[in-house]
């Protein structure tokens, strides 16, 4: 199950969005968990990823697993809860930072709109990869979460 908070002007594919987060939490065996989706501008997330990672400068995207909770998930739910993540919706305007990830998938040349939401959706999926228990501190394993996304999402878009 997801849980979006839109906190930015910017509109999403809501179902599209929930659609691509179902089906990694089915495919993750973990269909029976919620994960909350928070969109915020770079303010929001330079303030947050400084509070929590020490880290005073934007970023694209923030995941917290269930333990470290930032936004409660709704009451209502009674599925477990799996983690946040929170994505900077401007960064995924910023298509030159992810020309290496647009180019590998062949994207490099379509309409920025369609590598805008390209990015949006693998910043999904790489976070949710991360709150299923990857880690990408070392090059290796950076590369398999890589590959990861980008398989993911070819099968999904």
């Amino acid at each position: 199950m997801l849980e979006i908070n839109n906190t930015t002007k910017q509109k999403i594919n809501i179902l599209q969005t929930t659609k691509i987060v179902e089906k990694f939490l089915t495919v993750y065996q973990k269909s029976n968990w919620t994960v909350s989706l928070a969109i915020v501008g770079p303010q929001r997330i330079r303030t947050l990823n400084r509070k929590y990672r020490q880290q005073d400068q934007v970023t694209d995207v923030l995941s917290f697993s269930g333990t470290d909770l930032l936004i409660s998930p709704s009451k209502s739910s009674t599925n477990k809860f799996l983690g946040e993540i929170i994505i900077n919706i401007s960064d995924t305007q910023k298509i030159s930072k992810y020309q290496t990830t647009l180019k590998e998938i062949g994207l490099e040349k379509t309409k920025s709109a369609q590598q805008a939401t390209y990015i949006f959706y693998f910043l999904i999926v790489h976070a949710l990869l991360h709150l299923v228990g990857y880690n990408d501190d070392q090059v290796v394993a950076r590369r398999e979460m890589l590959d990861l996304g980008r398989d993911f999402l070819k099968k999904m878009l």
